[in-house]
C-alpha cells in the first residue's frame, strides 16, 4: 500500500499537566494510525496558521479542542469557511468532537451546549439503521465502546446529512455529509491512558457536576472499534476514495 498524506487540522492543545504526561493531540493521531502508511502534516490552526488549498492531501482530519465552536474564534471560522471549500471540492474530510461540530457548523447544522450538560467516559455507541448499508461501518458491532468528553453537541444536522450512531446521550455520534465526508463525536484517538488523564484534570468540575469519577475510571477500556473506523478513513475505504496500491 503507496503511503498516503493527511492533513492532520489542529484546533487546540491540552491543559500543561495532561500534555506533560500523554503528549500533544497530533501524538495521538499518529500512534492510533500506527498500523497505516502516512505522512501526517499538522496545521495548529488554533494559533492562527493557514491552511492549503483543499486538494494537496490526500485526506485531512479536524482534531477536538478545548475551545467551543460557539466561541466563534476568527481561527475557527475561517477554518469552517476551509471545511466548507474542501467538501465541496470532494475532499475526504473527517472530524472528531471540536472538529465533528464545526463540520456540522460550517455545513449548515447548529452546535451548542447539550441541554442535559457533559458527556464523560468510556461509554456505549450504538449504530443506527442508518448505518446498515455505510461502507465505512462495515462490519461494525451494532453497539461498541467509545471514549467521550464534551460539552457542546450537534444539536442540529446540516441539510442532507445523515447520523449513523448515537449514544444515550448525544444522537449524533457519528454522521456523514457527503460520499467523502464523514465525523465523530467520540475520540478514536483517545487512550483509557489520555483519558484518565482528562478526568484526573477535571476532577473537581466532573465531581460538582454530579459524576462519580472513580466510577469512570474503573470504566475505562480498550476501543478498537473507534481506532478502526479513524483507520479505515486515513486509508480511504468507505469515503470513495481508496487508498492506492
Amino acid at each position: 500500500m503507496a503511503t498516503r498524506s493527511l492533513l492532520l487540522i489542529q484546533v487546540g492543545t491540552p491543559p500543561d499537566p495532561i500534555r506533560a504526561t500523554t503528549g500533544d493531540i497530533p501524538a495521538w493521531f499518529v500512534d492510533a494510525v500506527d498500523d497505516v502508511p502516512v505522512r501526517m502534516d499538522v496545521v495548529e490552526v488554533y494559533k492562527g496558521h493557514a491552511l492549503p488549498e483543499p486538494g494537496q492531501h490526500d485526506a485531512a482530519l479536524i482534531t477536538g479542542s478545548w475551545s467551543m465552536v460557539t466561541d466563534r474564534h476568527d481561527w475557527s471560522e475561517a477554518t469552517a469557511a476551509w471545511i466548507r471549500r474542501a467538501v465541496a471540492a470532494g475532499m475526504p474530510v473527517m472530524g472528531v468532537c471540536y472538529g465533528h461540530q464545526l463540520m456540522a457548523h460550517a455545513l449548515g447544522g447548529t452546535v451548542d451546549y447539550h441541554p442535559e450538560g457533559r458527556e464523560m467516559g468510556c461509554l456505549d455507541v450504538a449504530l443506527l439503521p442508518t448505518a446498515q448499508d455505510d461502507p465505512w461501518l462495515h462490519g461494525c458491532p451494532d453497539t461498541f465502546k467509545a471514549n467521550l468528553t464534551h460539552s457542546q453537541s450537534v444539536i442540529a444536522l446540516p441539510p442532507g446529512a445523515v447520523a449513523l450512531a448515537r449514544s444515550a446521550h448525544d444522537p449524533h455520534q457519528a454522521v456523514r455529509y457527503a460520499p467523502h465526508a464523514v465525523s465523530v463525536q467520540f475520540h478514536p484517538e483517545i487512550t483509557p491512558a489520555i483519558l484518565a488523564a482528562c478526568i484526573r484534570q477535571h476532577d473537581d468540575d466532573l465531581r460538582a457536576e454530579g459524576f462519580d469519577t472513580a466510577a469512570l475510571l474503573d470504566g475505562l477500556v480498550d476501543t478498537p472499534t473507534p481506532q478502526t473506523l479513524l483507520q479505515r478513513f486515513v486509508q480511504g475505504h468507505g469515503t470513495g476514495t481508496p487508498g492506492r496500491g
